[in-house]
């Protein structure tokens, strides 16, 4: 963040090669600062969704694969090339959480590098450059993004994001349809990994103000964006189209416009906070609505106008309005104003608008510190800054070590939080804390009741327990406030389970059918009405289910139970052929049959 260094080391004798050191100085850090996620598990907070509990990502790369990626809605979005990504780590690494973790950790330290790459090559200053890309990579605000395997969207997303800007650089030094072709292509694919980057277009014009400095008439810059600016349109209809689907986007009637309104002045705030003191980090922060003291509203205007305003006056100081409409414009999508459920704000949201800040920091003090006529020696102020980061990057991801440890941390840093409690105690229940978990469960409930996991996770606590009549009542309470089409299948699923174990095979079949119908080909939920059918001596029934579950996702458990309802309809050369598929597939075939055991007994 100070002037340029002049140096006599080898290391630097050339551009090429000073640019190659500071590329593996920045992977070796981002590197091993994240190195302990290798050790950690998967979430129970969205992990499942994306990853563990995902028929079709665990199927593969695959055209069945391919086809649901670009169609589907699932967890409130499209983002295909997400999912695909996660489905190729699933063909790679399977249950191992440590290859899904790396993959977050590669596509960070990538970005890293191109970010500084691209702020060279644009300004041609080096150690400003990496000094951002230093940030960027240690800031304790971006460990969400790239511990929380779910959050491949967010890195994926930035990656192209990246790329994108490069390549529009290429294009403005030579315009050319092809080279313009190439941006909207990968503007296009990381819309696809995450919609966060459709702020791209309006990032571009910043970046023809500065490091550009393109002059050519506004209204021609303006134009030459219509196309990405068109694309932007369409994927904020997708997305909105999906998070309504979805049962994320609130009601204008639960928090209105005004209430939006100061929540997002106070968290653009609160953001900046967090970039210059970034403790008391979590994975996500309650809403207030309308419980914002006016104090804390109108300091946050007064603080935005302020900056806003000496931005202007200093815009001789290109940077400093592009960094700071940067930060503002990116976060226009995240910050509350279509409110998307219960969060006022998240970590993950800066991991794309922080940049701006870090460009106003490292030029703003470089200029300072060259006006001010520093010493060499004040290169430890940045240095020691850093290292300062680093420390406290450290301390995050240790809380991410575990499931208990991470809600736990959120419980203590955002006080009462539904959401916070749900994880919790879904990550007790996990460790068979069974009595814990239901505590929290009950919590959640307490202050949000109309939570629908809340009340989900008490029905399956209910279950768990034997006391069948609670959960079921907890599974309909449960469908009667949740809008999303997979939960709402997963309770249906549980429910249709419930009515199998309280022998009502009718409302059993009916529960089973609507989960069906939410989301078709579920192998899970085939299984269990094969079961069902099974119990009900109906084997060409059963049989048809299983077969329908092995040809989607096949398992040791699936083909054992096809065996068994063969052989009960007499049909003992399939019956072999479909145990001898359990056993190929299965790694320990005793257990596999006790499973399938309990499927039947139930």
């Amino acid at each position: 963040m100070l002037p340029e260094p002049a140096t006599q080391s080898s290391l630097f004798t050339s551009p090429e090669r000073r640019s190659v050191v500071l590329c593996l100085l920045l992977v070796v850090l981002t590197l091993v600062l994240y190195n302990p996620v290798s050790r950690y598990p998967f979430l129970t907070f969205d992990d499942q969704r994306y990853v563990t509990e995902n028929w079709h990502v665990q199927a593969g790369l695959r055209w069945e694969t391919v086809e649901w990626a670009f169609t589907t809605y699932d967890a409130a979005n499209w983002h295909p090339l997400t999912w695909l990504s996660h489905a190729l780590d699933w063909q790679l690494f399977g249950k191992n959480p440590a290859g899904h973790h790396y993959t977050n950790v590669l596509l960070h330290a990538a970005n890293v590098v191109l970010l500084f790459l691209l702020l060279q090559s644009a300004t041609g200053s080096d150690w400003r450059s990496w000094m951002v890309a230093a940030l960027f990579a240690v800031h304790p605000i971006n460990v969400e993004s790239v511990v929380w395997i779910a959050e491949r969207k967010n890195v994926l997303s930035m990656l192209f994001f990246l790329l994108a800007l490069w390549a529009y650089g290429s294009y403005v030094h030579r315009p050319g349809i092809v080279r313009y072709v190439v941006v909207a292509v990968l503007f296009a694919m990381g819309l696809m990994a995450k919609p966060q980057v459709i702020t791209l277009p309006f990032v571009l014009l910043l970046w023809d103000y500065w490091p550009l400095r393109r002059v050519l008439p506004g209204s021609r810059l303006v134009l030459e964006k219509v196309p990405l600016l068109l694309m932007s349109l369409a994927s904020a209809i997708i997305t909105f189209k999906a998070q309504a689907g979805g049962g994320a986007v609130r009601s204008t009637l639960e928090y209105s416009l005004w209430v939006r309104l100061q929540n997002a002045l106070v968290a653009y705030a609160t953001y900046v906070l967090k970039a210059v003191w970034p403790t008391r980090l979590a994975p996500l922060y309650p809403n207030p609505g309308s419980s914002l003291p006016a104090w804390q509203v109108l300091a946050a205007v007064t603080f935005l106008a302020v900056v806003t305003a000496w931005v202007v006056i200093m815009r001789q100081r290109r940077y400093l309005p592009v960094g700071w409409f940067w930060f503002l414009g990116t976060l226009v999508p995240m910050i509350g104003l279509v409110t998307v459920g219960a969060i006022a704000m998240a970590d993950r949201y800066a991991y794309l608008p922080f940049i701006g800040l870090f460009i106003m920091l490292s030029w703003g003090l470089a200029d300072l510190a060259q006006a001010w006529h520093l010493p060499r020696a004040a290169l430890t102020i940045p240095a020691l800054a850093l290292v300062a980061l680093t420390a406290v990057a450290h301390q995050q991801i240790e809380y991410w070590n575990d499931n208990v440890t991470l809600w736990t941390h959120t419980i203590e840093v955002t006080g009462p939080n539904f959401v916070a409690e749900d994880s919790l105690g879904v990550g007790l229940a996990a460790e068979g804390r069974m009595d814990e978990a239901a505590a929290h469960f009950r919590r959640a409930v307490e202050i949000s009741p109309e939570d629908p996991i809340g009340n989900f996770n008490l029905a399956a606590s209910a279950q768990e327990k034997g006391d069948l009549p609670e959960a079921a009542r907890r599974y309909q309470l449960m469908l009667q406030l949740q809008s999303d089409t997979r939960l709402q299948a997963d309770a249906y699923a549980r429910l249709g389970s419930v009515y199998r174990a309280m022998g009502n095979f009718s409302q059993a079949r009916s529960s089973y059918r609507a989960a069906l119908q939410l989301v078709p080909g579920n192998p899970l939920v085939l299984v269990q009405l094969g079961v069902l059918a099974q119990q009900m001596q109906e084997f060409d029934e059963a049989i048809a289910d299983y077969s329908k579950a092995m040809a989607i996702q096949p398992t040791d458990v699936g083909y054992l139970l096809l065996a068994r309802a063969l052989t009960q309809s007499g049909r003992a050369a399939e019956a072999q052929t479909a145990r001898e598929r359990a056993e190929s597939l299965s790694r320990d075939l005793a257990r596999a049959e006790q499973e399938a055991d309990g499927l039947l007994k139930q």
